[in-house]
């Protein structure tokens, strides 16, 4: 109990470390947000309602800087982040709701492929090292090596054509409507299948070779001869004794492998017009969009932290050492 409070209070330290960057990274950046605003939409914004802009955006000049901390601190708690200059006056956690789930339903997807069949490649070539399936590793780390970017676009390059079944472009088919259908399920995963592809074989060799090299440490451990002096199978030997011991640093990675893996979804829904948080992060810079980044950043980093809370926590149910006290 006492490590998993330890562990929620630094992660807490850290979402409001977090939060207070969000806050004074627009405000450190020169220019005018509200004067660019006013400018971009001539003739549709009264000039006389720029102090009503100023207190929306939150740059109130009459206020100090402490009094505007503690106002976003309070738009925060009423989960309120603020109005999108490019996309006026659409509330930012409206755009966001839109094109979140795209972005954490590829990079979960992507991750949890890449980390199972890395993971179980990796049990496998290190508990039969120099057998034929070490001969995967090379090739997938040469793959690993290439930016996924380019990897993306030598896809569309081979494997986007007229009448092909890898679409590109938005999220779904034109004229289907949203919902738990199969029609539109078929669609959303045809249009995913080419982006999680290339997270897929881009990512895939760092967890196997830190399986391999895992298993191949804990397979001269004494706990495994005995295993076997027992007289277990050696599937038991392999998953129960040699893979759940194995695991426990790839169990850790796979928080920090979750903000990786979003960072390089970015790029792929802008390779691929994908429709996520990449794709508005895109349009928010063309845009100079200041809360809209401020959003996309403040929740990006929650969800990066919320699933290395989770990896810590089952980190604590694998490793009973972490259970003792003292």
């Amino acid at each position: 109990m006492r490590y998993v409070l330890q562990r929620l209070a630094f992660y807490l330290f850290t979402a409001w470390a977090a939060i207070t960057i969000n806050f004074f990274v627009p405000r450190l950046v020169p220019g005018d947000p509200v004067q660019a605003l006013i400018a971009k939409n001539q003739g549709q914004i009264d000039t006389r309602s720029m102090h009503s802009l100023y207190v929306l955006f939150g740059l109130d000049k009459k206020q100090g800087l402490w009094d505007q901390y503690t106002a976003y601190l309070a738009q925060l708690s009423h989960g309120d982040l603020g109005v999108s200059f490019a996309n006026f006056p659409t509330p930012v956690l409206d755009i966001l709701k839109s094109s979140l789930p795209w972005t954490v339903g590829l990079a979960f997807c992507a991750l949890l492929i890449s980390f199972t069949t890395g993971t179980l490649l990796g049990v496998l070539m290190g508990w039969w090292r120099g057998s034929r399936l070490d001969s995967v590793l090379p090739v997938t780390t040469f793959i690993s090596s290439i930016p996924p970017f380019w990897v993306g676009a030598l896809m569309i390059a081979v494997l986007v054509a007229v009448g092909s079944s890898f679409p590109i472009g938005q999220g779904y088919d034109p004229g289907l409507v949203p919902g738990w259908d199969g029609a539109f399920i078929g669609s959303v995963v045809q249009h995913s299948l080419l982006p999680a592809a290339m997270l897929v074989v881009t990512s895939m060799s760092g967890w196997i070779l830190s399986m391999r090299n895992m298993m191949v440490t804990v397979g001269s451990e004494d706990y495994i001869t005995v295993a076997h002096a027992k007289g277990l199978r050696e599937r038991r030997v392999m998953f129960s004794y040699a893979a759940r011991n194995a695991l426990l640093p790839n169990v850790s990675g796979f928080a920090l492998a979750f903000g990786q893996i979003v960072g390089a979804t970015f790029l792929v829904e802008i390779v691929f017009s994908y429709p996520g948080i990449g794709y508005q992060t895109m349009q928010a810079v063309g845009a100079t969009d200041f809360p809209l980044l401020q959003g996309i950043f403040l929740v990006t980093t929650m969800f990066v932290l919320v699933a290395n809370l989770l990896a810590d926590v089952a980190y604590l149910f694998l490793d009973p050492r972490t259970r003792k006290e003292g």
